[in-house]
């Protein structure tokens, strides 16, 4: 099932995607949920068709847990040594956009850049010391996520909350699909149509229930969390009157364009 949070004639509303295709393909249809998707779906018997609605960041969630250097070749392309254990950072919820939503380049920053990432969302009400094979019953779904990071900020700061804090810096979406094994996607980033990056989440150090068990063991997850999974190597500059497309096989594709704050 694909999980869309959307706005629509009547206010705004979760809602499953109905038929085949990605966003902009023919005859794709949303049913409305009552409430929100965690746990039972009680259908409101309300349905548009998803070009006549805009698709919203599938989740606000309470916190987003950052893995870096979670690919051993994004490591490499930075002369960074592979973590021994989770490298964790966070991100807040300001910074969430959703689907078509604009990457606000800031003027303080200099060199900004793409990272595709798989992203975990939790659905177990308050999942703590989870151990790793228990991890999957607290995975909601998964979506497609851009950690943007002005490379130049976190090369001088020394550390990443400003370099990767700012608004619009966490793409999210189009939708959050349930019932996939992400054991082994593909993970693709376009920029302006050109491949980028281009890797496969079996390649991961650390796989998505070792983090989830790790990070839960650090502070409680909540529904609507989420965990990034870190990038594959081929992160490079983006700048104002760009388009990024993250792609995530079984998932979806997530667009945005790039623009210069003034």
């Amino acid at each position: 099932m694909r999980i869309a949070r959307f706005v629509h004639s009547g206010g705004m509303s979760f809602g499953a995607v109905e038929g085949e295709g990605n966003v902009g393909s023919d005859g794709l249809t949303v049913a409305e949920i009552e409430g929100h998707p965690f746990g039972s779906l009680t259908f409101t018997g309300q349905r548009w068709a998803l070009a006549d609605v805009r698709l919203l960041s599938p989740i606000l969630p309470s916190k987003v847990v950052c893995i870096g250097r979670n690919y051993a070749d994004h490591a490499a392309e930075h002369n960074a040594p592979v973590p021994t254990e989770p490298l964790l950072f966070l991100k807040g919820g300001s910074l969430i956009v959703g689907h078509h939503d604009a990457i606000k380049l800031p003027p303080q920053a200099k060199h900004v850049e793409h990272e595709a990432e798989l992203a975990v969302v939790i659905g177990a009400p308050g999942a703590r010391r989870v151990d790793r094979a228990g991890a999957a019953a607290a995975v909601f779904g998964y979506t497609c996520a851009n950690d943007v990071s002005a490379r130049d900020l976190q090369k001088s700061d020394g550390q990443w909350t400003r370099a990767k804090g700012f608004d619009s810096f966490c793409p999210l979406g189009p939708w959050i699909a349930t019932g996939i094994d992400a054991s082994d996607l593909e993970v693709r980033c376009e920029v302006n149509d050109e491949v980028r990056q281009l890797g496969r989440t079996k390649d991961m150090v650390f796989d998505v229930p070792t983090l989830v068990s790790y990070v839960s063991h650090v502070m409680t997850l909540l529904p609507g969390d989420v965990i990034l999974t870190g990038t594959p190597a081929g992160v490079a500059p983006i700048v104002d009157g760009d388009t990024v497309t993250v792609s995530i096989e079984g998932i979806g594709t997530l667009s945005n364009r790039v623009v210069l704050l003034d």
